[in-house]
């Protein structure tokens, strides 16, 4: 027989393209699109479905932590950026700037902008200095200590290079700003929300990821630490999953969020901000994805069963049909999301409709099925491996229990990757051997290595990045790699 190379629903495959095939692995699964305004997207119904239940799932653990979640203004004045320069600094270039208000008739035909404002409006990159200013007014005394603050909006960063969901000129996110009368609690605090940053992305999106502080020249402008969660794509790319911020009183002092101590005396507040956005949702793609399509871990996935029923006699199809939304019902009363795919479409595209969305477990429904009272499932993440045909009660008593299981392989399966390919280096030149593959990972290095005058011309040749000083070795080494 011959050999010829497998067929894949995504072309190029990983190994042959990356860059390429994530782009088509969004467009496959029906996720998001570019919009008419460059480096913008449109997250369309199904990935917008998985971005609510992220959303869902973590905003009630930040309630848990005590936070509180608020709205405030997209525009943001541009003297308020000017109060903290080391931030503004480090967001000056990807500031988009409002300078008019109303649009008149130009000569000749078209609008042009008038009315030009008195002071310029940020449309906001990060909401540090206005939610700040509202904390000046709300803050008096320490009885009014700690404010936790979390708001879920957009922001808009003018990125040149794009990609979706990785890096667009606008995102979702959550932004999360806590108030604190003392340093050891904003650092503390900082450091809880990293924690619920590392629970969120290990038991929900199936993300293994290393947490520790960034190095100084990767530190968040304005920032007296930052702490990160950082993951392995397949590639062999590190992305930052996640950041929380312990600011000191930095942005405190610049903005004037003063309050009466214990003391008597004022002080300033000890502030802290942490945020995650939709890149996650990328990062998800590129660990999990295949050259079939996404993998959705399921408990964040918009559909976590589909039924699909096989129609091979009209005569039977709405028998089929109740048969199969009947089998749903059963399924929805255990708490799970199950679509049924009733569309006009033969019944091969369905099945690779499910495939390359990474819908979780696909079943299906045909006349025998109907007949004998079974269903016939296969597990994404396994693939025409597990295809078995049940009962239908032994089916709604297993699926729960089948969920979980692909929750796990997804994960285990990702930190076998990720942790094969950490490599321990001692030298510069130990580190110029590491990266000259194609998809080398991280190298975890002693954190002196940074000091020795080699290592900054192989950064800048390479194109490497500090990721983090891991917790687990106490800020005595530090991860290495190339990055989105």
């Amino acid at each position: 027989m011959g050999g010829g190379k497998a067929k894949t629903a995504i072309t190029p495959t990983r190994d042959e393209d990356f860059p390429t095939w994530y782009q088509n692995v969004i467009r496959a699964a029906d996720m998001a699109e570019n919009s008419p305004v460059r480096g913008c997207m449109i997250i369309k119904p199904y990935g917008y479905a998985l971005w609510e239940n992220m959303q869902r799932v973590f905003d009630g653990m930040i309630k848990r932590e005590g936070v509180q979640n608020a709205y405030f203004p997209l525009l943001i004045p541009l003297s308020f950026l000017s109060r903290e320069a080391e931030h503004v600094e480090g967001f000056a270039k990807e500031c988009a700037v409002v300078t008019h208000h109303r649009l008149v008739a130009a000569e000749g035909g078209g609008l042009k902008p008038a009315g030009e404002l008195e002071e310029p409006l940020i449309v906001r990159p990060t909401s540090e200095t206005i939610i700040g200013d509202s904390m000046a007014r709300w803050i008096q005394s320490y009885r009014d200590l700690p404010l936790k603050l979390n708001q879920w909006c957009n922001v808009m960063r003018w990125e040149m290079r794009t990609r979706m969901f990785l890096r667009t000129s606008e995102f979702l996110w959550q932004e999360g700003h806590n108030a604190f009368e003392t340093a050891e609690e904003a650092r503390a605090d900082a450091l809880k929300m990293l924690d619920v940053y590392a629970e969120f992305a290990r038991d929900y999106l199936a993300l293994p990821v290393i947490c520790g502080e960034k190095t100084a020249d990767e530190r968040f402008p304005g920032a007296v630490a930052t702490y990160a969660i950082e993951g392995m794509m397949q590639d062999g790319k590190a992305l930052q999953a996640g950041t929380s911020h312990d600011l000191g009183q930095n942005f405190a002092r610049s903005i004037g969020i003063l309050f009466q101590g214990r003391d008597g005396q004022e002080h300033h507040a000890y502030t802290t901000s942490w945020g995650i956005s939709t890149r996650l949702i990328g990062g998800m793609l590129m660990t999990h994805g295949d050259d079939d399509g996404m993998l959705m871990p399921p408990k964040v996935a918009p559909q976590q069963i589909v039924i699909i029923p096989v129609i091979r006699d009209e005569s039977t199809q709405g028998a089929v049909y109740e048969y199969a939304n009947k089998i749903a019902a059963q399924l929805r009363d255990k708490g799970l999301r199950v679509f049924v795919d009733e569309r006009e479409e033969r019944t091969p595209n369905k099945m690779w409709d499910a495939v390359k969305k990474g819908i979780p477990l696909r079943v299906e429904a045909g006349q025998r099925e109907m007949e004998a009272g079974d269903v016939t499932c296969v597990r994404r993440d396994l693939g025409k491996d597990s295809k078995e045909t049940l009962s239908v009660e032994a089916f709604c008593a297993k699926a729960e229990t089948l969920l979980e299981d692909i929750q796990r392989n997804l994960y285990s399966r990702a930190e076998k990757f990720r942790d094969e390919r950490i490599s321990d280096v001692k030298t510069v030149a130990d580190l110029q051997a590491c990266f000259a593959g194609d998809a080398p990972g991280f190298a975890k290095a002693p954190l002196a290595l940074l000091d020795d005058p080699a290592y900054a011309p192989l950064r800048d040749e390479l194109s490497l990045t500090t990721r983090c000083m891991p917790f687990e070795d106490e800020g005595r080494t530090v991860l290495i790699g190339k990055a989105y």
